[in-house]
Formats: structure tokens, C-alpha cells, sequence
């Protein structure tokens, strides 16, 4: 089994009423997951609002992360960048802070082939001192991991895993089938209301934006499928995907797609007052307190309140 494995949820980035970064906001957000029994962190992905941030601002959640999580579990980071050299740059500039592995998207805004996405694993894989994880978010990206560039990279040991945002379960089950003779390569889903079905497949963990609110959860999904109780992992994914209707909350056209997820999650954590705040990083629109109290309702019947 690889290192990296189980339940390694995306770091939300809370902020202040004023729309500052929140670093008591962030150790107690990572205190949250450490204690819900989770395997990992990953900081700086898109549930960490990544896109939105200045380059001081993730300097500032990495570092604050970091001194949090007090090395007792590793810290994945995020590396997003639109070419090879840019991401090169920010993984020189991040990776002197500290962390155990980057996940590297696709190039973006280029317009790439699969021999240009495959020298741009290559070559960052070669220049970076820690693992590397392909991170296939062709929502993002605009371009779906070639998969036999990702096959034939994990087969060479370029490619330490990847974290696969795709939503193509085909392409996914794919990957498993052809990657489960490497036993150091981890292949994670992003999914989280069908995460058991990943688990049985073969994948070595679950990368959930839900984790950020239920971590104890995932980790009793993952511990069940890890024991083969698979009656018991579907009823546990069961109550995620009820809990996962918080992304529902918000008003249909009152805030974007991305704000009405993170927002929901921002919103349950503040309920739960383990953040103190759900504000969004410009442009984006928090929840409002009748979609915070569509929140509520989803919390407390799960459990949560």
C-alpha cells in the first residue's frame, strides 16, 4: 500500500466577516480533521478556493496548515498552474514551505495534446523532491487526463497516484484495472456520494470536499470497506450522500455552482462552530440565512448538530 491512503479531504480556506484569511479558522479546521481520524491533508485544491487566491495568500494558508497539522498526518499541496514552468515556480515557491507530495493539474488555458500533458508530468516529477499526484479535473482544466499517458507514467514511476475529479466512472475503473499490479501508486476519487463504489473497486482512498464537514464519517466508510464490510460501507455512504444535500442549500441563480458548494460546507462548519465565519473569497457569494438554515436541517438530521 502506498503511503498515501484513506481519507485526505481538500482544506476548505475560511475567512473572516472582513474577507481576511482565517488562521485560527484553518488550525481549527485541521484540528477538526486530525481528529476525525483522517490520512492525510490536501491544501491548496479547489476546495480550498486555489483559483481565487494571491500567491501570498497560499503561501499563508500552507504555512498556517502545516504548523497545524504538527506532522501527524502528511500534507499534500496543491501546484496550479497554467504551463510547466509556471507550475514549476509555484512548486519551488510552496514546496520550500514545506509539504509530502504536489498534485499538478493539466496544463490549462494552453492548448495541450497528450504528448504536451505528458512532458509536463515528466519534467515537473523530475525537478520536484516529493511525490508527484496528477490531479484530473477536466472541469477546471478543460482537459481529461489521456489515459494511457497516466498508465504508462504510473508503470514508469513518474506518477506516485492520482487524484481523479473527472466524474468519468469508466475511465476510473479503467485506471484501477491497469494500475493495480503498483503497489506505490494510489489512485484516489473525488467523488463523494459514491466513494464505496471507488473502494471496492481498488482505489487506495477518498479525496471529499464533504470531509472537510464529516471527516469521522469517511473514515468509518473507508475502515468498513478496508474490513470488507460492505453492508456497512454502503449504509455509511448512504448517510454522506443524504448529509451531501447541503450542496442544495443555496438558491437556484442567487450564487454560482462553486460558492453553492464550498458555501454549504463553509456554512455547516460555521454551524458547528468550528469556523466562525462562511464568507467566500471575491466574487463569490456566501450562503444567506435562509439557505444557511436549509444547512441546519441537513446537519442536524445527519448527526452533526
Amino acid at each position: 500500500m502506498s503511503e498515501f491512503h484513506g481519507i485526505i479531504p481538500p482544506l476548505l480556506t475560511p475567512r473572516t466577516e472582513r474577507g481576511e484569511l482565517d488562521f485560527e479558522g484553518i488550525s481549527a479546521l485541521v484540528d477538526h480533521l486530525v481528529e476525525g481520524g483522517v490520512q492525510g491533508i490536501f491544501a491548496l485544491g479547489s476546495s480550498g478556493e486555489v483559483p481565487y487566491l494571491t500567491s501570498s495568500e497560499r503561501e499563508q494558508v500552507l504555512r498556517t496548515a502545516l504548523d497545524a497539522t504538527q506532522r501527524r498526518v502528511p500534507v499534500l499541496v496543491g501546484i496550479s498552474e497554467q504551463s510547466t514552468n509556471r507550475v514549476l515556480d509555484e512548486a519551488e515557491r510552496l514546496l520550500s514551505i514545506g509539504g509530502d507530495a504536489a498534485v499538478v493539474t493539466t496544463p490549462f488555458y494552453a492548448l495541450s495534446d497528450a504528448g504536451e500533458i505528458e512532458q509536463h508530468f515528466r519534467t515537473v516529477a523530475e525537478r520536484v523532491d516529493v511525490p508527484v499526484f496528477a490531479y484530473d479535473i477536466p472541469v477546471r482544466t478543460h482537459s481529461k487526463l489521456p489515459h494511457e499517458v497516466t498508465v504508462r507514467l504510473a508503470h514508469e514511476g513518474i506518477l506516485a497516484g492520482v487524484k481523479d475529479s473527472s466524474a468519468d466512472d469508466v475511465a476510473f475503473r479503467r485506471l484501477l484495472l491497469q494500475t493495480r499490479d503498483l503497489n506505490e501508486f494510489a489512485v484516489f476519487t473525488g467523488h463523494e456520494a459514491v466513494a464505496d463504489g471507488a473502494l471496492l473497486g481498488g482505489a487506495a482512498g477518498i479525496v471529499p470536499g464533504l470531509g472537510n464537514v464529516d471527516p469521522a464519517g469517511y473514515v468509518r466508510l473507508y475502515n468498513a470497506a478496508q474490513s470488507g464490510d460492505w453492508a456497512a460501507a454502503a449504509s455509511e455512504q448512504d448517510r454522506l450522500a443524504r448529509l451531501f444535500e447541503i450542496t442544495s442549500a443555496a438558491t437556484p441563480g442567487r450564487v454560482s455552482p462553486g460558492a453553492a458548494g464550498l458555501g454549504a460546507f463553509k456554512t455547516a462548519l460555521q454551524l458547528m462552530g468550528v469556523i466562525g465565519s462562511n464568507r467566500m473569497t471575491e466574487p463569490m457569494l456566501a450562503l444567506n440565512d435562509a439557505e444557511a438554515r436549509r444547512v441546519r436541517e441537513v446537519i442536524s438530521a445527519e448527526g452533526l448538530l
